[in-house]
Order: structure tokens, then sequence, then C-alpha cells
């Protein structure tokens, strides 16, 4: 019998050419379901995973992959990470409202619709929130990016699917080894450049990659899932209290601030938004914890410790056995074929 016959069913998920879509596939293989990836086009990271081209705007013959499907994912949106000038805000806007118009259209022609939709979003409704404990019934802040992230979520709460139960989860800073913003940070504290991010009291409502696996995953398999969730940890820490975490993960020194004015320079040069590093949210999954949802990782040190000292690990072994390589090289083609070492093709 073929995988997809055993599988419990097929999960779309559109715009999962990413960091976190390539999580998220990975998932959904490991719990049985027959994942399928909306993508524009076809990409050599996602080999093992079957990838359907959308253009993200039009129902095309794509649609066909969500008659009967177990469920629909969309994690489609352009990187705000940008300078966001008129182009980039219309690029920004249309690439979050186009796909969620025509995923919802292809539901609505469905025979078998998909039982479960569910919609990223984005914690930056709540806007610069300083102190102020956000949970998902507080209201939207100011700015461009929460106007979007409104704009995003009426698309979606328009969406008539009777058929279809909807969550929407308002997703904040995931943190994994493999993309995102994390390999960036630590790659600047490894250079002695992590430091505190202008007076460091922005709050950054953080989530590792594996929690926010299993929270969608357990979207679609909970019937009693709907509605807004905030798909964060329970423990958001300010800039400051991360980013001196970051650095006793990598074992490096005390690191001078960074004054907002240098961020400021710092994000002209890099051609993105100052606000990115200088503005915060303090987020709660009150929802999530109301369901009972458990989190693995609940502290920031070992959720750091986890996606880091891996990589640490196996740098330390690959280091430590170059010379043992070398060494092996060194010997007689005789004593070669006797070290059970010289059989890489077995």
């Amino acid at each position: 019998m073929s995988e997809a016959l055993m599988s419990k069913g097929r999960v779309v998920l559109a715009g999962g050419s990413g960091f976190l879509g390539r999580a998220l596939a990975m998932e959904f293989r490991r719990a049985g379901y027959e994942p399928v990836v909306l993508t524009r086009r076809v990409r050599k990271s996602l080999e093992c995973v079957r990838q359907v081209v959308w253009d993200g705007r039009s129902v095309g013959a794509w649609a066909r992959e969500l008659e009967g499907a177990a469920a629909v994912v969309n994690l489609a949106g352009r990187s705000v990470d940008c300078r966001h000038t008129p182009k980039h805000r219309r690029e920004i806007v249309e690439s979050r409202l186009s796909p969620v118009k025509a995923l919802g259209e292809a539901i609505s022609m469905c025979e078998v619709p998909p039982p479960v939709f569910v919609q990223a979003a984005s914690l930056a409704i709540y806007g610069d929130a300083g102190r102020r404990v956000c949970d998902e019934s507080a209201p939207a802040g100011r700015g461009f990016p929460a106007e979007v992230c409104l704009r995003w979520e009426r698309a979606f709460d328009s969406l008539d699917l009777p058929g279809t139960r909807k969550v929407l989860l308002r997703i904040g800073f995931v943190l994994g080894r493999d993309g995102g913003a994390l390999p960036r940070l630590a790659r600047l504290a490894r250079l002695c450049l992590g430091g505190t991010t202008g007076e460091g009291h922005q709050y950054i409502s953080w989530l590792h990659v594996r929690d926010f696996c299993r929270l969608v995953l357990w979207c679609v398999e909970r019937p009693e899932a709907a509605g807004v969730f905030n798909a964060t940890g329970p423990c958001p820490v300010t800039n400051a209290e991360f980013m001196c975490e970051l650095r006793c993960a990598l074992r490096r020194p005390w690191t001078p601030r960074v004054p907002a004015w240098l961020v400021r320079l710092g994000a002209f040069l890099m051609r993105t938004e100052p606000g990115l590093a200088l503005e915060g949210r303090r987020c709660l999954p009150e929802r999530l914890v109301e369901s009972h949802f458990k989190f693995i990782y609940t502290n920031l040190e070992s959720a750091l410790a986890d996606l880091l000292t891996e990589v640490r690990v196996e740098k330390a072994e690959s280091e430590s056995e170059a010379p043992a390589r070398a060494r092996l090289s060194l010997e007689s083609p005789k004593a070669a074929l006797q070290s059970p070492k010289a059989a890489p093709g077995r």
C-alpha cells in the first residue's frame, strides 16, 4: 500500500517553502500525514515533499489538492524584513490578502472541503506595546505592521466556509536553527556584536520551532480549536534578557549596548526597518493555556541550549575526527584495509 494511502490524509501548506513551512512539512510527515506544499517555484530544499506550483492570487490546477484534504495551513506572505517603501508596502499587503482570498475561493468550490483552515498571522497586530501585556483580547496597535495585520485578519474572517473550521495564529518570534532571525543573531553574538539593542526594554515574545509545529498539529487535530490564538510561548523576555541569554548560550563575554541611533544607521545600510529591532510586544498565549496546550520549552535558556548546543557539539566532533582521518590517510594500504574506518561504502 502506498504512503499516501496509509497516511492520515493530505495537509496542504500554502507558502510552505520557507523556514516554518519546511519544519511543518516534516512535523506532519512524522505525524502520519502527507504534506503538499503550494509554492511559486519548486525548491530543492523540499525534495522529499511533494510541491505544487501556484501563483498565490488565482484559483488554478493547484486547487485540486484541497479536495478531500485533511487540512489547509496558509503561511504565505512576503517578508517584512525590508525597507517599507511604498512599493514594498503594496507587496507586503498583496502577498497576504491575495492568498487568503484564493484559498477561500478554492475551498468553497470543494465537494469535500478540508475540515480545518489554519491561517498564519502575526503578533505585530498589537503594535509597539511596551510593557503592556497582550492576550488575544488586547486591542490592535498603531503603525503600518498593525494595519497590515488588521487587513490580513479581516480578509480571513470574511471567508464564508460553513464546512471548515477556521483557526488564526498570531505568530511570535519563532526560534529555530534552520531559519528565521536566530541564526543571524547568533552570528552577531559570536562576533561579540550581540549587545542589548537600544534601551533593551522592548519585549520579545518567543516560541521554539518545535512547539510551533506541535501547536499547528494540535490545531488541526483538535476539533475544539477555533478562533484566534497567540502562537507564542508563556514567558516573553526583554531584548536585554534575550541577548544576555544568547551570549551565555554561545559562551560569549559581555558586549556593549548598541544605541538606538546606531541601530537606525545599521538598518538603513542593511535596507531594513529599525522598528523590527527597536519595537516589541509582551504577549501571552492565554487561550492556549486555557485549552491545556503543553509547551515543551517555556524557559529561554533551555530553548537556546537545545538549538545552539547541538551545533557546537557537531562542530567539535567534526574537528576531533579530522586528526583521526589524517592519521588514517598515512597508514599503509594494508593497515587501512584492516581498519573498520576504511569501509565508507558499507
